[in-house]
């Protein structure tokens, strides 16, 4: 396992060889302040995660190293925690992209899975971006992009959520 700590927010969780990695747009200032990733009372992402069949129980935040052991990894496209992601601006998902990038060249994994369409359109210019697979890869992983988790995500319910991260669970087998 290796944790590679970025400037601020929370370390990223890879190894090689893993599956998916999972890229939030940034952490929350409540996970980087815990030290664990998604731990917003109101982030769906591990009950998603475990409901879509990537895990096969509930993890609790407080545990989210252990993903490993489930192939997955954990990143954010930006360091910075903020209260809210819409706080990130374009230019600096832009600023990010070799960064995220070489992160993904030393520790390969076969998808990356950008949460939300935001910064992954900031990294690579695209001014349109549809939710699944995309054509280019990534620091040489695959791309897929999933709905935003985030509580404040009012646009996709828990059940839509769980059915766009379970065709990417689909699309690995």
């Amino acid at each position: 396992m290796t944790h590679i700590a970025p400037a601020q927010g929370l370390p990223d969780i890879l190894a090689p060889g893993l599956q998916v990695v999972f890229c939030g747009l940034n952490p929350g200032v409540d996970a980087a302040a815990a030290g664990h990733h998604f731990l917003g009372r109101g982030n769906r992402f591990w009950p998603v995660l475990h409901l879509a069949g990537f895990t096969p129980h509930l993890v609790a935040p407080q545990d989210d190293a252990s993903v490993l052991g489930f192939g997955l990894g954990l990143t954010a496209a930006v360091g910075r925690p903020t209260s809210r992601a819409d706080q990130v601006g374009t230019d600096e998902f832009a600023q990010a992209a070799a960064g995220l990038q070489h992160k993904l060249t030393l520790m390969p994994p076969q998808w990356i899975a950008f949460l939300g369409k935001a910064a992954y359109a900031a990294m690579t210019g695209q001014r349109q971006v549809d939710w699944g697979e995309q054509p280019e890869r990534f620091g040489g992983a695959r791309v897929w992009i999933l709905p935003n988790p985030s509580g404040l995500n009012r646009g996709y319910s828990k059940e839509r959520l769980v059915d766009a991260y379970a065709e990417l669970r689909r699309a690995l087998s």
